[in-house]
């Protein structure tokens, strides 16, 4: 059994990453509740938009809109979402491991994957092989969520629609945690670019008069709705990330609570054990004085 000072130490050092795990838990659940309003009032937005173009594009060809154009797929763009901090639990390796997968399975293919990085956490293993994608049109701004603000997703959007545009990738994905709940996470795989045709089952509905023509319309709808579903991917990553690591926190003080409690029943085993050891010291020496 360790002496009682290892104990000791051993206990001042788990009150103390309890009381910094404990913070964290704290400061996580304030910022949650601002991103999670953030993205709860973007979704209805970016979904009717989406309504709206599907709708406006079911009656038309859109074969010939330039971000819309499905060409066979030889370059690929992975854009992994992940958080720049740690101590989220999986939240990030789920992520980074998912982007693996698409990039072998791409691999397979005989195509060529690129992933552009936004947040730290990929980047720090991205970088260390051959398929981190970099451009000095957004480098000021790939670390998007020290400042996470829709001019700056845009200028991020804008870069991708003009890489695709211009034929250096042909096929833009979108890998990233949705925020479901405070507890709950889900991996998402999104295509970006090109945009996906409308479902066939799916007609215009109602009979309106378009001011200026529905092509028109469609036309400046696409790229303000590309611009919004990036900024919902990252608001979506941004709550999920929070929301993560409060939990995590959370598990983590429970657990060094149970490991204090412990401790210092080790601690009060060992005190006693000492004590009687003292005792029966006394004792035996007061009978040797007797004898």
């Amino acid at each position: 059994m360790a002496n009682l000072k290892e104990i000791r130490n051993r206990i001042n050092s788990v009150t103390s990453t309890m009381q910094i795990t404990s913070a964290m838990k704290m400061v996580s659940a304030a910022k949650l509740k601002r991103a999670q309003d953030a993205v709860t009032q973007m979704r209805p937005y970016a979904e009717k938009l989406q309504e709206i173009l599907v709708s406006l594009s079911a009656t038309l060809d859109l074969s010939e809109n330039s971000f819309s154009n499905q060409r066979e797929v030889k370059n690929v763009l992975l854009v992994g979402i992940t958080s720049n901090r740690g101590l989220c639990g999986g939240f990030n390796n789920n992520i980074i491991k998912k982007v693996s997968l698409l990039s072998e399975a791409e691999k397979n293919k005989n195509n060529q994957v690129k992933v552009l990085c936004l947040g730290k956490k990929i980047k720090d293993v991205i970088k260390k092989g051959d398929l981190l994608y970099s451009n000095d049109a957004i480098k000021d701004i790939e670390d998007i969520f020290s400042d996470l603000t829709f001019e700056n997703t845009a200028k991020i959007a804008e870069h991708l629609m003009s890489i695709f545009k211009s034929e250096e990738f042909d096929q833009v994905i979108l890998v990233y945690n949705r925020f479901v709940n405070a507890a709950t996470q889900s991996v998402e795989q999104e295509q970006f670019l090109p945009i996906l045709p409308p479902d066939e089952t799916i007609s215009s509905s109602g009979d309106y008069l378009f001011e200026p023509s529905k092509t028109e319309i469609v036309e400046d709808l696409i790229p303000k709705s590309l611009k919004i579903q990036l900024f919902k991917s990252l608001l979506d990553s941004h709550a999920a990330e929070h929301g993560a690591r409060m939990t995590a926190m959370h598990k983590a003080t429970d657990n060094a609570d149970e490991l204090n409690k412990e401790l210092k029943l080790s601690y009060n085993k060992a005190r006693q054990a000492a004590i009687t050891n003292e005792i029966l010291e006394i004792v035996g020496g007061a009978e040797a004085l007797n004898a």
